[in-house]
């Protein structure tokens, strides 16, 4: 980390971490919208954002946006402690292995990165799995997926389905034990892990449990979580328009049935299932959806709003307490699914 950016990250940890009251002389009123009220801490980092001029995902270009991506993820996600962390090889795939100070049992979380299809990396999302490790006790295997526009769609969704095939092939070597391996994602990283756990439904690979934070799972939305929130709150209605454009060129692209999960027909045996959505995310709910569509086909699912968060909370761990608070809650239904 730069000299700059460690002074940033004092700074907005500073400011984040004042009592609620101390915040609202920062920021003003509290920020209410559909009769939810987004967490002081959050709001002062987007105060901040704001008046640095920072803060729209989609950024200038993908270069530009994959850089403020790790930048950003890096300066809120702080130092998360854990046991050991291992570079390897995931099929021709870079992975990263967390392995928790304290483990419990033979499961394994395989996680798969947001940003839009088009950003993100072992790096930007280093943070998150570290603590999601450590706190459930779970190892969890971070996997730095092909992305667009370099590897164009469909090629994200069959690294998804190549790694979980290739965690259960190595899973003695991993000393994993194949009932009990579950998949997660953040928001693209969402989608491909639905879509993964469809994919080894209809074919009948074991799968134990699906992490789904945040999913999108239609790419045409036209939701009042977008309209509500598609402005000032991280992710942009704009930015997602990019992200569209960006990887799903071709019509028949965007009607692909791994982009639209809402519109097909779910399969029997679907893994048991934690969907956490934020309040104030442009994806609340079409996400929210997903998880209704997958308890009509039979799923075992619990859903949760995480009512005062944004879109990106997973990775606000270094900073603030609201976010922090929520992915630990989120490790413990993961300990819960997995050991």
């Amino acid at each position: 980390m730069s000299i700059r950016n460690a002074a940033e990250a004092r700074l907005l940890s500073t400011l984040m971490g004042l009592p609620a009251r101390a915040q609202r002389l920062i920021t003003g009123p509290a920020l209410v919208l559909d009769g939810q009220t987004l967490a002081p801490d959050l709001q002062v980092m987007l105060t901040l954002q704001r008046l640095a001029r920072k803060g729209d995902l989609a950024g200038t270009g993908v270069a530009e946006g994959r850089a403020a991506l790790r930048e950003n993820a890096v300066l809120v996600g702080g130092r998360q402690p854990i046991g050991s962390v291992r570079d390897l090889a995931v099929g021709d795939l870079p992975g990263r292995l967390y392995q928790p100070s304290r483990r419990a049992g033979s499961g394994l979380l395989v996680f798969f990165h947001g940003g839009g299809f088009l950003y993100g990396d072992l790096v930007s999302h280093d943070a998150p799995c570290r603590l999601l490790a450590e706190e459930s006790g779970v190892r969890v295997l971070a996997v730095e997926y092909r992305v667009g526009p370099e590897a164009a769609f469909p090629a994200a969704f069959d690294d998804a389905e190549a790694t979980l095939r290739w965690v259960h092939e190595h899973a003695a070597e991993l000393d994993v034990d194949p009932e009990r391996i579950g998949v997660a994602g953040d928001s693209a990283g969402g989608n491909l892990a639905a879509w993964t756990a469809i994919a080894a439904a209809r074919a009948g690979l074991p799968l134990a449990f699906q992490l789904l934070v945040y999913p999108c799972t239609d790419a045409d939305r036209s939701t009042e979580s977008l309209r509500l929130f598609g402005e000032g709150l991280y992710l942009t209605a704009e930015s997602i328009a990019t992200f569209n454009d960006s990887y799903l060129p071709r019509p028949e692209d965007r009607a692909d049935e791994r982009m639209n999960l809402l519109d097909i027909d779910l399969p029997a045996g679907l893994a048991p299932a934690f969907v956490a959505t934020a309040g104030f995310d442009p994806l609340r709910d079409e996400g929210e959806d997903y998880a209704r569509r997958m308890v009509d086909a039979g799923a075992e699912v619990e859903l949760k709003r995480y009512v005062d968060q944004i879109h990106g909370f997973l990775n606000i761990l270094g900073v603030g307490r609201s976010s922090r608070a929520a992915v630990r809650e989120i490790a413990g239904r993961l300990r819960t699914a997995l050991t």
